[in-house]
This record gives C-alpha cells, structure tokens and sequence, in this order.
C-alpha cells in the first residue's frame, strides 16, 4: 500500500466524519422544531484491492440515514386548529406561489408534512408555521365527505342561514290523578315549544292538555298560537286538536285527529313499536305556510308521552329542529378530522375533512425546506384515508408534535465523531512525515 493510498483514506475518513457533524449540527439546531425528523449518519466503505494475498486501503463515504417514523413528542398548545399525529403518516399540505385576480394559486405537487401547528391566515387557509396550506376532503351539498380529490381548506366567515323547523320532540308524562283545579277546559295543562321559520324568526306553540272525563286513559290535545296570520295574544288560533289514548300500563296506544284544521293530521301506522306522530301546519305572515309534526314517541312504548300515576304534569324535554341565523363565531378540527366552522346561534357547519396520508417506506421520502417532503419512487405511493383507518396514525386534535431528536443521542454522536475526526487528522499527519522522511532520503 502506497502512503499516498494512507492519505487518501484518511482524508476520505476526515471528509465522512464531517458530515456526520453536520447531520448532528442540524437535528441540534432543529432539536425545536416542530415536526422536525433527525438525520442519522451511516457508513460505507469502499475497496482498492482486497484478496487473500493483498489488501489496498480504499475509503469511506457518509450517507445520510432520514429517520421519518421515529415518533415525536406531543405536546399540547392553545391553538383548536392544531393537531399531531400519533402514529404513522402525514399531513397533505400545498405550497402557495402566486396570486392571480385576488386568488392565491399553489404548486401542482402533492406535499405532506407532520408539522401541524396549523393556524387561520388573513384569506382563511389554514396554514402551518412553515408556510404550508393543510390539505382536506371537500363536503358534498348533502353533507357527505367527498374523498375523490384534496384541495386546501378555506375558512369562509359567512352567515348561517336561517332553517325552518319541522319537528317538535315531546317527551313528557301526563299525571292519570290531575289536581280538580287542573287538566280542565278552563284549566288545562300547557306546555310550550319554541320553533323558527324559514326567515328565522322564532315562535311558539302551545300544547294544552284536557283529560276526557267520560273516556278512560283520555286526554284532548289542542296546539295553538298566537304568532300565526290573524291571530294574537288574547285570541290564538287553533293549530290542531286531538285525542290521545294510553293503555293500562301508561304507554301509547292510540292518537285520533278530533279537527278539520287545514295541514293537520295523525300517524296513519299506529301498531306497537311504530312512530307516534302528529301533523299541523302554521301560516306565519311573510315566511309563508310551514308544515310541522309533534313527535311524541312510539306506540306501546315508555319513550316520549307517557301516563302514569302522580298529579303533575311532568315535561322531561321538549325540543325542535330548525335554527335562527348565525354569525361566524370561531373555527376547530374534530377527533375525526372534521372542520367545523362553528356560529353564535349555537349551530355548527361541517366544511371538511383533515385525512392521513401513509406510505409504504416513508423515510425515502424527498425532503423540501420547512420539514415538508415529497413522494419519491423508493417511498411507494401514497395512500390518503381516514385517521386510524388501515395503519395510519390518529389525530390528536389541540396538539403539536415537536422533534424527534435526542439531545443526549446526538452529543454523543458529536463526541464519537469528533475523536473520530481527529483520529484521522493524526493519520495525515503521521503519513505526511513519512513521506517528508521519503524524500529526505540520501543514496
């Protein structure tokens, strides 16, 4: 072996232990960086001549070794549009790179990245720390998720329109001994159930009970209110009337219609176990005429309307769909992945979904600024599905997920490579004063 062949592996040896320090130069240096992956250093050596007979010292070369599934830690933040996946994959992120008529335009490149310190920016993306848009399934007009395609998600600080209500959900027990001063035409039992209509005005209606003195387990049903066309305060109109029979143990058994009231009507299905229902409809003045139904459970069941003993009447809930208008009033993500814009009318509106992309190899991934990456042939395709579905990681919503460097692991790699390094520096040294000796040789 030359001592030419000595330098040039020592040298290489310098070469290789210097980017081993470089690699641990930059996981210190991102050691808090959020959803930062280290970079280990791996060697390899590479032959002049090596056979039974003779041995050539050739070289070493460092290769960077990417360390993407090492889990980091996760850590909670005041952020609700924050999230870290525990587990495997990655958020689908785009990268902004112009403006055309007002609207932001991004790179035809998929990218994906587990910082998800995500937060709402001035056009009302969600965007990262890094300067990446999140990437989400669209809602479809129906309210299912389409997952054919992902698009960056848009927070639109709209209003919430009004929605009429058709439902009204009593459950309530009727006492089968009312006090004498009760339950009378004079006196009846009254409840009350606050509804909207399609302008999102809210209004109520009435719901008085009368027991039938002549009919066992009877009781007459008359819905009124006051807010309709024509009607007032001192003179309701009558939206509907009704009997309701209870069976010997207190449950439904029949529902009959008692008035001709334009819209109303009763369960034309009245077996056990079928829903317990009634129809009326109420021409509130500029929203028109609305169609509702009283719910009162179903028949021979203890759900809903009950009759059972006591001498009050006993309201366990009363409740309608429908809501009134509602201003924007903040923005979070679901354990699922959802994006909720959420209104001061105490509705809330689904506009996407955050899904988790996995791959088969995801530490050959390409690697881009910002701890962002992108596909590459070594780390397979990328496949795009639900949180906790199929292998991928779960949300945990209100999260960050920081580095995955070790500060204890990475200064003893610095010390192993700094003896390293210096090891090879004496090797140079001690091959350049043999050579010196080489050439100082006299015949």
């Amino acid at each position: 072996m030359s001592l030419f062949g000595a330098m040039t592996t020592a040298i290489s040896g310098l070469t290789a232990q210097s980017k081993a320090l470089g690699n641990v130069s930059e996981n210190v240096a991102n050691s808090q960086t959020v959803g930062y992956k280290r970079t280990d250093t791996s060697f390899s050596s590479y032959l002049t001549v090596s056979n039974q007979r003779d041995n050539l010292s050739g070289s070493v070369v460092a290769r960077p070794d990417y360390v993407n599934t090492v889990q980091g830690t996760v850590t909670q933040t005041d952020n609700t549009l924050a999230a870290a996946i525990a587990g495997q994959g990655f958020f689908a992120v785009s990268r902004a790179v112009d403006t055309s008529n007002g609207q932001t335009t991004f790179d035809s490149r998929d990218m994906y990245t587990r910082a998800g310190d995500f937060s709402q920016n001035s056009d009302g993306y969600l965007v990262n720390s890094a300067g990446y848009y999140l990437q989400g399934w669209s809602v479809n007009g129906d309210g299912t998720i389409d997952r054919t395609n992902l698009s960056p998600i848009r927070i639109e600080e709209g209003v919430y329109n009004p929605v009429a209500s058709s439902t009204i959900t009593l459950a309530a027990n009727l006492p089968t001994s009312p006090t004498d001063s009760t339950a009378t035409a004079t006196s009846p039992l009254t409840g009350q159930a606050q509804i909207y209509d399609s302008l999102g005005n809210s209004h109520n209606v009435t719901m008085s009970w009368v027991k039938d003195t002549s009919a066992a387990n009877t009781w007459h049903l008359s819905l009124t209110s006051s807010d309709v066309t024509g009607a007032s305060a001192a003179s309701p109109a009558t939206l509907g009337t009704y009997d309701v029979t209870f069976g010997t143990d207190g449950t439904l058994s029949s529902l009959t219609l008692t008035g001709s009231t334009a819209g109303s009507g009763v369960t034309t299905t009245q077996t056990a176990g079928s829903p317990a229902t009634l129809s009326f409809a109420a021409d509130y003045s500029g929203a028109g005429t609305q169609s509702l139904t009283l719910d009162l459970g179903r028949f021979a069941q203890s759900s809903g309307l009950t009759q059972t003993t006591g001498t009050e009447y006993n309201v366990r809930s009363v409740s309608a769909d429908g809501s009134a208008p509602g201003a924007f009033s903040s923005v979070s993500m679901r354990d699922n992945g959802d994006i909720a814009i959420n209104y001061d009318n105490g509705q809330s509106r689904i506009i996407g979904r955050v899904p988790i992309v996995t791959f088969a190899d995801p530490d050959k991934l390409q690697r881009l600024d910002g701890q962002a990456f992108l596909r590459s042939v070594e780390s397979g395709d990328a496949r795009v599905t639900d949180n906790s579905v199929n292998g991928a990681g779960k949300l945990v919503v209100g999260s960050v997920e920081g580095s995955n460097v070790d500060m204890a692991s990475e200064f003893s790699k610095l010390i192993v490579a700094q003896r390293a390094y210096t090891a090879n520096t004496k090797l140079v040294t001690a091959t350049d004063e043999m050579l010196q000796d080489t050439i100082n040789m006299r015949r």
